[in-house]
């Protein structure tokens, strides 16, 4: 008996799918990329929920503090610096704002008798602090007698442009405070905070020296 072999059948070829022109293409994918922005837009909101919210709205707060002898009571942001609280809200726009990042010390001020960078201090966080600016450093006040270290800034001609100066006056009275004015060296490293762009450094020792000797 004979067994004949057959082939499996083939099916017959066919056609591949014709690719979409360029017309086509353009048009689906500008319509796919619609409606995914118009959807982000519609469910964007309610899928954030109350955090959006927070964002959208930063809460404030009161602080109580005393600036230069006066009591102030004021709402900001919790987000405002000292620096702008003593230049937009209290008028005190001796500290400058020069890096704002804490790193030229233009913006020097006292705070309880120690020396802070007022840009990188939260106002909120000085409840009952008191602060001392350059405004209110000469015992007279402005058109008073000049605070010693004042005097011996103009007497050492140590300054040129005079935009560094508030925060080097500021800091010199904190460095004096502290007692790092042993010698022209400690007052350097305990002044290097402090930049002056003129590099009137040599005349600022002084000033500081002369200040801290009673001179």
């Amino acid at each position: 008996m004979s067994t004949e072999l057959t082939e499996p059948a083939v099916p017959p070829p066919t056609e591949p799918p014709s690719a979409p022109s360029r017309r086509t293409f353009i048009a689906t994918t500008t319509a796919v990329g619609g409606a995914v922005v118009a959807g982000g837009l519609i469910a964007g909101p309610a899928a954030l929920g109350t955090e959006t919210g927070a964002v959208a709205a930063p809460l404030s707060g009161r602080v109580s503090l005393t600036v230069n002898g006066k009591q102030h009571t004021v709402t900001v942001d919790n987000r405002t610096s000292l620096l702008d609280l003593l230049r937009e809200h209290l008028d005190l726009p001796g500290s400058k704002k020069g890096c704002n990042a804490g790193a030229c010390g233009a913006c020097t001020v006292l705070v309880d008798g120690r020396r802070v960078n007022s840009c990188l201090t939260l106002a909120v966080r000085l409840e009952g602090a008191e602060v001392t600016t350059i405004e209110g450093l000469a015992p007279g006040g402005e058109d008073g007698e000049l605070h010693p270290l004042q005097s011996a800034f103009v007497e050492q001609d140590a300054f040129q442009c005079g935009y560094c100066t508030p925060g080097q006056i500021m800091s010199g009275v904190g460095c004096i405070q502290e007692g790092h004015t042993g010698s022209k060296d400690e007052i350097r490293e305990w002044m290097s905070g402090n930049i002056c762009r003129c590099g009137c450094y040599v005349k600022i020792v002084r000033a500081v020296e002369q200040t801290a000797r009673g001179k």
